[in-house]
C-alpha cells in the first residue's frame, strides 16, 4: 500500500523551509537537485516510505521555501538540514542527495559525521574553474521573466529531448517558475563550493554510495560543466565509497527510474551487496 507522504513548515531566521515526511523507522533525509524541489522525490518517497521514515526538503530559495535574504552556501544549506533534523528530533540519519543535493549531503557529512548513518550521492560533478565560469554564464542571470511569455516555452524545451513525459516536464517547469525573477540561489553556491569539493569530501568517513546515470553525465559535458570522466573525482576523494553506474540514467532518472533507484538506495542502506 503506498505510504502518505505529508507536508510541513520548518520556521529558520531566514524563512520558512517547506518539507515533506512520511513512514515510520530509520530516518532517511533526501536533498533534490537544483532548480527543483522535494518532488523530485515525488516517485520514490513512497517506495523508501515502506520501511523507514524518510523527510525531503525544498531548499531556501526553491520550491515552496522562502527565498533566503542573502546568497547562500553549500555550508549554509547543510545548517538547514540539521536544524530540520534538530526540528525532528533526529540525532541521526542516512542522508541521500542529487546533483546539487549531492553537495549539500556531502558537507553535512563532512561538517557533522556524528549526525551522518550513511550516505548516497547521485550525479555530484565536481567543476574545475573551467566549469564554475561555464555554469555561471549559463545560469548566473537566473530564470528572466519576459514580456512576451516566451520564457515559459524556452523552459518547457530545455529538457523536452529527455523528460520522458509532458506530465513529468510540466512539474519541472512549475519548479522553475518559483525560481524567476530571483537568483538560482545555489548554482552559485555550487560554483563557490566546487572548487573545494575534493578537499571536502575527503573528510567523509561513513559508509558512502556514489552512484550516476551514463546519460545525465553525457548530457553535463555537453552543457560545458565537466567531462564526464571527472564524475570519478567525487570517488577519488571517497575511495571507501561503493560506485555504481545507472546505464541510461539521465538528469531526470529519479522520476523515471524510481524502483531501480529505490532498491539500489534501500539495498546499500540494509546493508545488502550484489
Amino acid at each position: 500500500m503506498s505510504q502518505r507522504i505529508k507536508r510541513a513548515f520548518l520556521d529558520t531566521e531566514d524563512g520558512q523551509i517547506l518539507y515533506r515526511i512520511g513512514g515510520e523507522g530509520e530516518p532517511l533525509l533526501l536533498l533534490h537537485m537544483n532548480p527543483r524541489s522535494s518532488d523530485e522525490f515525488r516517485e520514490v518517497m513512497p517506495i523508501f516510505a515502506q520501511k523507514r521514515r524518510v523527510i525531503a526538503m525544498d531548499f531556501m530559495g526553491f520550491g515552496d521555501s522562502d527565498k533566503p535574504p542573502r546568497m547562500y552556501s553549500i555550508a549554509d544549506y547543510a545548517k538547514n538540514a540539521i536544524a530540520l533534523l534538530d526540528e525532528l528530533d533526529i540525532k541521526k540519519t542516512s542522508i541521500f542527495g542529487n546533483h546539487t543535493g549531492a553537495f549539500v549531503a556531502g558537507e553535512v557529512a563532512a561538517a557533522y559525521p556524528e549526525r551522518v548513518e550513511k550516505l548516497v550521492l547521485s550525479s555530484a560533478d565536481i567543476f574545475d574553474e573551467q566549469g564554475k565560469a561555464a555554469l555561471l554564464s549559463r545560469f548566473e542571470k537566473g530564470f528572466q521573466i519576459k514580456a512576451d511569455g516566451s520564457h515559459l516555452m524556452e523552459r518547457w524545451q530545455a529538457r523536452a529531448a529527455y523528460v520522458g513525459s509532458a506530465e513529468l516536464n510540466h512539474r519541472w517547469v512549475l519548479d522553475d517558475m518559483k525560481c524567476f525573477g530571483h537568483p538560482l540561489y545555489a548554482v552559485w553556491a555550487v560554483a563557490d563550493y566546487c572548487l573545494d569539493a575534493k578537499e571536502r569530501f575527503s573528510l567523509i568517513k561513513c559508509p558512502t554510495l556514489i552512484f550516476w546515470g551514463t546519460e545525465d553525465a553525457k548530457e553535463v559535458e555537453k552543457l560545458g560543466l565537466s567531462k564526464a570522466k571527472d564524475r570519478y573525482l567525487v570517488s577519488e576523494a571517497i575511495p571507501h565509497a561503493k560506485i555504481v553506474e545507472l546505464e541510461g540514467g539521465t538528469i531526470c532518472m529519479m522520476n523515471q527510474m524510481p524502483e531501480e533507484i529505490s532498491k539500489l538506495v534501500v539495498d546499500f542502506l540494509d546493508g545488502i551487496s550484489d
